[in-house]
């Protein structure tokens, strides 16, 4: 388990631009209805002129869902847009973004950095959680039933540096596209139609996502990692405030290269991934947020079941067509991840365990397959209502999880391979998808 301030940024970059990046090709057909009055003010990247003006259609009128679900996308939008400019204001990979994998985030390049500090990096997630909290909440008020809202959103944009300017590099289509190939960064091309017609179903959809993404920053928050922020930070940052001032002085060298001095950096980073907990509850937070994830993937699977329309579907049912046209939603898939659910609510309430690879006479990988001790696991749920001491090295190794092994029901290798064929080896990407 990774706790990293990266992971969070990739993610919720990841998560803003999953409308257009899963599949490379797309419908292309305009959606029916009117423009809705939100997405003018998306296309121009005039968030927070948008957010003042579904504010003042909810004020006139408390019972217009379509603005209260408006109002709620656009504070998602603002929150990723938030991260996106903190980042920008420290200068996040500044020089190496085409040179560290997984990290090829499209946040221009800043000439002029400031200095960035564990305390400041601690608050900006800090924000981007209160940013996801509020749109959530916005969210959780909505009676979804009435909800309709078609949006292109190839053609949103974010103003990721903050200068004001809202360029065709700042549409999600472009964005979408880096983050699938680097080297599209410097050609800007202008940005392609995505229509998309959300609707009730979308609703509980938008809100998992909030909760995902509020888990993952409550998770790095729930832990100090000051001494590897000090003593890394210069391999993601320009200017660090940090004790050791003379890893700054050598430049930005390629990272990764193993002819550079940055190699020992990568060596230190992996090194000190030993965090302890100084905010627990934050741990039992990211355990809510992954729990109502679980409720409310059931929740819109329910009403895209129920839905008999075929619209610009953005998640569909197995009877109607979605814009995702690299992806068909069979029975198969639905029924497969109907029981992924079930797991991981079994796992997040402690009544499975997942396998745990020590104590298994033959070593490891004896047979061939995933190693799994038959008398006990590791429960989940202690890791997050009980924690401890983050040490990667000893997690590897399998004496830091003492505390949370336990006898009892173990998740099957076997069950859960199964269960992942329906996907036909796109988990992953179904698991963006359908949150």
């Amino acid at each position: 388990m990774k706790r990293s301030v990266l992971l969070l940024i990739t993610q919720a970059v990841v998560g803003c631009s999953l409308v257009v990046a899963v599949a490379n090709t797309c419908s292309r057909a305009a959606a029916q209805d009117a423009v809705a009055p939100v997405e003018s003010y998306l296309t121009q990247g005039k968030l927070a002129e948008g957010a003042a003006a579904m504010q003042k259609l909810i004020s006139a009128d408390p019972a217009d869902q379509q603005a209260r679900f408006s109002l709620g996308v656009v504070q998602f939008f603002q929150a990723i847009e938030g991260l996106g400019q903190d980042q920008y204001r420290y200068g996040l990979l500044g020089g190496r973004s085409r040179s560290i994998p997984f990290m090829r985030l499209p946040i221009p390049e800043n000439s002029d950095p400031e200095e960035i500090s564990y305390q400041k990096a601690r608050a900006l997630v800090q924000r981007f959680v209160d940013g996801l909290t509020k749109a959530e909440q916005t969210l959780a008020a909505i009676t979804p039933k009435t909800v309709r809202l078609p949006l292109n959103l190839g053609t949103v944009r974010l103003d990721l540096n903050g200068d004001g300017k809202h360029t065709d590099a700042e549409t999600m289509w472009h964005i979408s596209q880096v983050l699938q190939n680097p080297r599209l960064a410097d050609k800007v091309v202008p940005p392609k139609e995505f229509p998309i017609v959300f609707d009730a179903a979308d609703v509980p959809w938008l809100q998992g996502y909030c909760h995902a993404l509020s888990a993952v920053g409550e998770i790095v928050l729930a832990y100090d990692w000051q001494d590897q922020f000090e003593r890394t930070a210069h391999l993601f940052y320009p200017r660090v405030d940090s004790p050791y001032k003379f890893l700054a002085a050598e430049g930005t060298g390629a990272f990764m290269s193993f002819g550079a001095q940055n190699i020992f950096d990568f060596v230190a980073w992996l090194h000190t991934i030993n965090y302890e907990v100084v905010e627990p509850e934050r741990m039992q937070k990211a355990l809510m947020h992954m729990e109502t994830v679980i409720q409310l993937s059931r929740q819109s699977w329910k009403l895209i079941e129920a839905e008999t329309d075929d619209d610009h579907e953005w998640v569909p049912n197995a009877e109607q067509t979605s814009v995702m046209k690299g992806f068909s939603v069979g029975r198969d898939v639905i029924s497969g991840w109907h029981e992924f659910l079930d797991e991981m609510d079994s796992i997040l309430k402690g009544k499975q365990l997942v396998p745990f690879w020590r104590g298994i006479k033959g070593g490891i990988f004896p047979d061939g397959r995933f190693p799994q001790n038959p008398k006990i696991g590791i429960n989940v749920r202690k890791i997050f209502t009980q924690p401890t001491r983050f040490d990667l090295a000893l997690w590897l190794q399998g004496t830091g999880l003492t505390p949370y092994l336990e006898e009892g029901r173990i998740v099957s290798p076997e069950d859960w391979g199964k269960m992942m064929t329906s996907f036909r080896g796109n988990f992953l990407n179904f698991a963006l998808w359908f949150n």
